[in-house]
């Protein structure tokens, strides 16, 4: 079992790679808190209990350039200091930037902070990875902060308008993609050689690759159409695409769901009763229907790759959904005379629960064949 540690762990890369790890079966997480930089014994144990540390906090920016070089290298600096303290040699991956070679002082704490390391690693005959990560983007970004996409989706959203300073082209690695990445590195550096080098598995330096290249007009045009169509007519849009899905599923999750949910379904009734549209959609997936009995609750899930909507077309129901890692549930309550529906973002598990005294009757749809064995799909309650 590897004992993994993330510093940044509360961040927007931090809080995606702690839930990926926490999949993983061979991986025991060791919680971390910001504080611990301040706090010299509890940054010190922290260490010792860890093979790895995946080093994410950083400051990306402030007003002045300074701050963010100076703050930057104090936090290496004290993990380092930490290191050497406990006599711990764990493997550091460290998150640096494409930005390394921009005349700019974050890029020149990034590379400082990676050289530091380095020479560490070669002191203490220890291992050390250093990641270069091109721009990331993906659900629950801070807008004005992690990404232009970030600060698109909150804009778009919000009925702001934003504005392109410089239309260039972005090399995008989606943070489902990057968290990945990074424990593929963790799994393949951390275990090379081990047998003959047990105590100095080397220093590696890392280009992640990006998957993706996009002018900045053309995101913000998929966004504004994602409001248009996704928004305005309930029309999910062509999720075949690798990154217009993963920015889809990016930008659903800076709406106010309650605010939004539950979406009333065009009902079309005459003598002979009545007719229902549940999905619109410009890609394929699955369509499902199910009956429930009254108290039974269905789902307890989540998906990390996935667009999911559940209808309730006849019928009383409650339908939940709370963000992994949080406590603050969200309840819908539907009711088939007015038919309508709440789709689930991306990490967010869910269940429906029949509240009436007859069947409930709800249509599933999901953008891809839906398995209860598939690894997109696992299980934890609401």
């Amino acid at each position: 079992m590897m004992k993994i540690g993330i510093t940044g762990q509360a961040g927007f890369v931090g809080t995606h790679l702690f839930n990926f790890l926490g999949l993983k079966e061979d991986v025991v997480r060791i919680p971390f808190k910001d504080e611990y930089f301040e706090q010299e014994e509890q940054l010190n144990n922290w260490v010792k209990q860890c093979d790895v540390i995946v080093h994410l906090a950083a400051m990306n920016r402030h007003e002045d350039q300074q701050v963010i070089y100076d703050t930057n290298i104090a936090l290496s600096v004290k993990l380092i200091t930490a290191c050497e303290v406990t006599n711990s040699k764990p493997h550091i991956l460290f998150s640096s930037s494409i930005q390394e070679e921009r005349d700019n002082l974050y890029g020149k704490s990034k590379k400082e902070s990676r050289l530091l390391f380095e020479d560490w690693a070669k002191r203490s005959s220890a291992t050390f990875t250093g990641l270069l990560i091109p721009n990331v983007f993906g659900p629950f970004g801070k807008p004005f902060y992690n990404s232009v996409v970030a600060t698109f989706c909150h804009q778009v959203v919000n009925n702001e308008k934003p504005e392109i300073h410089v239309d260039g082209e972005l090399k995008l690695i989606y943070v489902n993609e990057l968290v990945e990445e990074i424990y593929s590195k963790i799994t393949t550096d951390s275990y090379q050689d081990q047998e003959s080098l047990p105590n100095a598995f080397g220093i590696t330096r890392h280009q992640v690759p990006h998957t993706s290249v996009n002018k900045v007009s053309e995101i913000l045009a998929l966004l504004e159409s994602f409001k248009e169509n996704y928004f305005e007519q309930g029309i999910f849009p062509d999720l075949t695409n690798v990154f217009e899905r993963n920015l889809f599923n990016t930008f659903v999750c800076y709406f106010n769901h309650i605010e939004y949910f539950p979406f009333d379904l065009k009902k079309h009734s005459d003598d002979r009763g009545s007719f229902i549209e549940t999905v619109k959609l410009n890609s394929g997936g699955q369509v499902s229907f199910s009956t429930t009995k009254p108290g039974i609750t269905r789902g307890n899930h989540y998906h990390i790759r996935k667009a999911e909507r559940f209808a309730v077309i006849k019928g009383k129901a409650r339908i939940q959904l709370r963000k992994i890692g949080t406590d603050e549930v969200m309840d819908f309550f539907l009711d088939g005379e007015n038919p309508s529906y709440v789709d689930m973002p991306i990490w967010y598990t869910h269940n429906i629960t029949n509240v009436g005294d007859e069947d409930l009757y709800t249509l599933f749809w999901i953008s891809e064949h839906f398995d209860e064995k598939d690894p997109d799909t696992f299980f934890e309650k609401v």
